[in-house]
């Protein structure tokens, strides 16, 4: 028997037995989303079923140990490895390489726990030339090419996996729901499904979500609420280098990010991204700056690039790409108030190359000083890199863990750290490593131009 379905307003919750353009409630458009009626006798069945609380402190977790899906960069940005019952939404542009990273930890994980890969997308001899192309090796996990979740969930019951990897979720629907695939009521069926299944059978699940023009998740805000872990894999088209950050993580931090080059053979790590970031850089460049930033636990050098000329227009022209645009008219007015440089007839344009985006403050250093150096036209020494967070009235702040950012540049080959006067306490610093303390932006272009 079919399940009888509601509409229920997204904004205001409003309830109607059938969809309607308008909602009486809020009087907002196309926010009724069609959903499941669980009926009394269902609830009974569930309410049978419920388990005993207990303390915490008797709870065992000892079969909760993490897997390690033997790609360091993916372990690094889940905390440590798989853990077991959880689910992960993993989001991206298309194209971007949301499969073939699943597909690759599939093929890893293959020999050490039970893995079964849900398609809806593909069907199984695509995965299969998929896979060839990949590795060399002949993975031996379960696929099934299907988009009912009940044909999933009944596959579930009988293989029951350590790993369950779905691609993609927006294209699961539940049979007693009559909207098409896709929509907020069926992606929100298909995810409590595999959530319910997650936790109470230990499965560790992979969702692919798609994303929407905005960058976001499709579907209903509130899947990324259900989820434990949501990551992001990021990158521009036209660069062949990947970003995979994790945006909510229940089992690690959120601050840590995996890097990887798209080629050929697949997804490969990058150890050292800082040799990525920086690979190319023009010698006596003026509005060429190098910072050292810190994603999570890895210091990482990037490369900041400003570009400074006068405008032909009354409003003077200001761009960033890879960093806050606000952040960067911040450091104008800075520049301008404290330090005297005249920009009002001065067009800015500043890129973060690699296709990385930079939101800790501690590169605002290194962006002030690559506005000034392509404002003046003088380059800066390419041996030195510059460290600090600027304050409105042009003072330097400290930043944390700085002996790890100078010791990251030592190893690439830089001579000397610009760092606030702050840091400079305390400070161990490397041998070889020249440090030139300042206490605001002024100093810090003394020392620069």
């Amino acid at each position: 028997m079919k399940a009888k379905t509601k509409y229920v307003c997204t904004a205001c919750g409003y309830e109607s037995a059938k969809w309607m353009g308008r909602c009486p409630g809020c009087d907002g458009w196309n926010t009724l989303e069609e959903e499941i009626v669980r009926t009394e006798k269902a609830t009974r069945a569930v309410s049978t079923l419920r388990a005993k609380p207990t303390t915490l402190s008797q709870v065992d977790v000892a079969d909760y140990s993490r897997i390690t899906c033997g790609i360091s960069e993916l372990d690094r940005v889940l905390g440590g490895g798989v853990v077991r019952g959880s689910l992960v939404l993993v989001g991206g542009d298309p194209g971007i390489g949301k499969s073939t990273l699943l597909l690759q930890l599939a093929t890893k994980l293959d020999k050490q726990a039970t893995l079964f890969y849900v398609s809806g997308e593909e069907s199984e001899k695509q995965l299969k030339m998929r896979s060839d192309r990949l590795s060399d090796e002949a993975p031996e996990f379960m696929v099934l090419s299907e988009t009912d979740i009940t044909a999933v969930s009944a596959a579930l019951n009988e293989i029951h996996p350590d790993i369950l990897i779905v691609d993609s979720i927006q294209t699961m629907y539940h049979p007693d729901i009559s909207s098409a695939p896709g929509s907020v009521s069926q992606v929100r069926e298909a995810t409590l499904t595999l959530m319910r299944y997650a936790k109470e059978n230990g499965t560790a699940v992979f969702i692919v979500g798609h994303v929407t023009k905005d960058g976001s998740i499709a579907g209903p805000k509130v899947l990324e609420h259900m989820v434990d872990c949501v990551l992001y894999f990021e990158g521009e088209r036209n660069h062949s280098y990947r970003i995979l950050r994790a945006v909510k993580n229940r089992f690690g931090s959120t601050n840590e990010i995996g890097v990887f080059e798209m080629t050929d053979h697949g997804l490969c790590e990058v150890e050292n991204p800082s040799m990525m970031l920086l690979e190319g850089r023009p010698d006596e460049a003026p509005g060429s700056a190098v910072v050292c930033t810190l994603e999570g636990t890895r210091p990482m050098l990037a490369e900041i690039q400003a570009l400074v000329s006068p405008t032909s227009f009354g409003v003077p022209r200001r761009m960033a790409t890879g960093i806050d645009y606000n952040r960067v008219n911040l450091m104008i007015a800075v520049l301008e108030k404290r330090v005297g440089l005249n920009m009002q007839n001065q067009d800015t344009y500043v890129n973060i190359v690699g296709g990385i985006r930079l939101d800790e403050p501690a590169v605002d250093l290194a962006l002030a000083l690559a506005i000034a150096s392509a404002f003046r036209n003088r380059p800066i020494d390419t041996s030195v890199v510059a460290i600090g967070e600027v304050g409105l009235t042009g003072e330097l702040r400290a930043v944390n863990q700085i002996e790890r950012r100078i010791s990251e540049a030592k190893k690439l080959g830089f001579k000397a750290c610009l760092i606030p006067q702050a840091n400079t306490k305390n400070l161990k610093v490397p041998q070889g490593m020249k440090i030139l303390p300042a206490k605001n932006l002024t100093d810090a272009l003394g020392y620069i131009l």
